[in-house]
């Protein structure tokens, strides 16, 4: 991690947040207290600042300069608001496509996806503000600066995001191995929400009960799945294709 990639200092973080620095996250000493670290907590917690306590071990593998207990990493892009950019998109008239990554923690694979995902033409990225990879610098340069220009939604969690968006008139789209339907033979053509979960773990169940079609690549392999960025620029691609041969019909 860069030096420009972080603020460490009680004081510094707290003159980052009221000048409106745009932070992803702020990890905090277990245990800190005093008034000063007691202000930067309440700022944060105001701000909707994403907070994490953790062991003095974490902060110094990121500085060992004197951090005095808290250290704020800083986003590269402003998050935007999934309750405000999904009304946007239907006001604009446009057929809103989205990608949900559900427990995304590699930056490589993370930066591949908003590559394709910019790449495609899709609306937005939502990702969940736990157990998942942020925008930081390493994840703009994995994207080749893809993620500079597609809005990137960090949500509470995956399930509220899809939640919000079956409640919003999309259809919810599940990848996953085990699943049934091939992912040519779904349709797309409509608002489309496709959620990808991490290879090792896959979406979290409560995730897929709210998700209306579970499709699948198929596999003639020897090995049991695709990188997760693959199977995604495979999918969003089709998701490409099926709607600009839609579009040729209508002319």
């Amino acid at each position: 991690m860069q030096p420009s990639d972080y603020i460490f200092g009680i004081r510094a973080i707290i003159e980052a947040v009221n000048a409106g620095k745009d932070i992803d996250r702020v990890y905090i000493r277990k245990g800190l207290s005093g008034p000063l670290a007691q202000e930067l907590i309440d700022l944060l917690r105001k701000n909707g600042i994403l907070t994490r306590h953790v062991p003095a071990e974490r902060l110094d593998k990121i500085t060992r300069k004197n951090h005095q207990g808290a250290i704020a990493l800083l986003s590269a892009v402003t998050y935007h608001q999934l309750g405000n950019l999904v009304p946007q998109l239907f006001e604009e008239g446009v057929l809103p496509f989205v990608v949900v990554l559900d427990g995304i923690t590699d930056v490589r694979n993370f930066g591949a996806i908003a590559r394709t995902c910019e790449c495609a033409g899709v609306d937005a990225i939502i990702i969940p503000d736990h157990g998942s990879v942020s925008v930081g610098g390493d994840a703009v340069k994995t994207s080749a600066g893809a993620l500079l220009h597609i809005p990137v939604c960090r949500e509470h969690s995956a399930l509220t995001a899809v939640r919000y968006l079956k409640n919003s008139g999309f259809k919810v789209v599940a990848v996953s191995e085990k699943a049934d339907i091939n992912y040519t033979t779904a349709s797309y053509t409509e608002p489309t929400a496709l959620v990808l979960g991490a290879e090792d773990v896959g979406i979290d169940p409560e995730v897929i009960r709210q998700c209306d079609t579970f499709v699948s690549i198929p596999m003639f392999g020897s090995i049991g799945s695709l990188n997760v960025s693959v199977a995604a620029g495979i999918i969003i691609y089709e998701v490409v294709r099926q709607r600009l041969q839609a579009d040729m019909e209508v002319i």
